[in-house]
């Protein structure tokens, strides 16, 4: 019977540190978009509506198109990859939750070259922009916008 009720305790113990865990751990969908920016005159395109402000505001270019987009599910601690486009890749992990902003680090790749890694305390809605490296044609520089929701 002693036996019993160890083992009783040790399975309600168990799930009690479970549903801790999951209460302390906060959680995210991230949204990754990877955009070409330019100086060329034109329009933008148009999937990138919501964010032209913000990017005109930051990157301070004429144009801008996507080149590919991901998300990513994060959990405090995990890590995710997003594969975007022609060999962009971004590496994210949840560090905290500060308020409603959660804390993430970023690795952006592409191929087996290291373009950036920082972090970032992103609010739901609330786009964020890194600027990257030139893309070797006319100017043009790779961004990416990031969004949690």
């Amino acid at each position: 019977m002693k036996i019993i009720s160890l083992l009783f305790l040790a399975a309600l113990l168990a799930v009690t540190r479970t549903a801790t865990l999951a209460a302390d751990g906060a959680h995210a969908n991230v949204r990754a978009l990877l955009v070409l920016a330019s100086n060329q005159r034109g329009a933008s395109d148009s999937r990138l509506a919501d964010y032209e402000p913000t990017l005109r505001r930051i990157l301070r270019f004429e144009s801008y198109k996507l080149a590919g987009e991901g998300s990513a599910a994060l959990a405090t601690g995990a890590k995710s990859t997003v594969r975007l486009a022609r060999g962009h890749v971004l590496e994210l992990e949840m560090d905290k939750s500060e308020g409603k902003a959660v804390r993430v680090k970023v690795s952006w790749l592409e191929g087996r070259r290291s373009l950036m890694n920082t972090g970032l305390a992103l609010r739901p809605g609330v786009p964020a922009v890194l600027g990257g490296p030139a893309n070797g044609k006319d100017g043009e520089v790779w961004a990416v916008i990031l969004v949690a929701d």
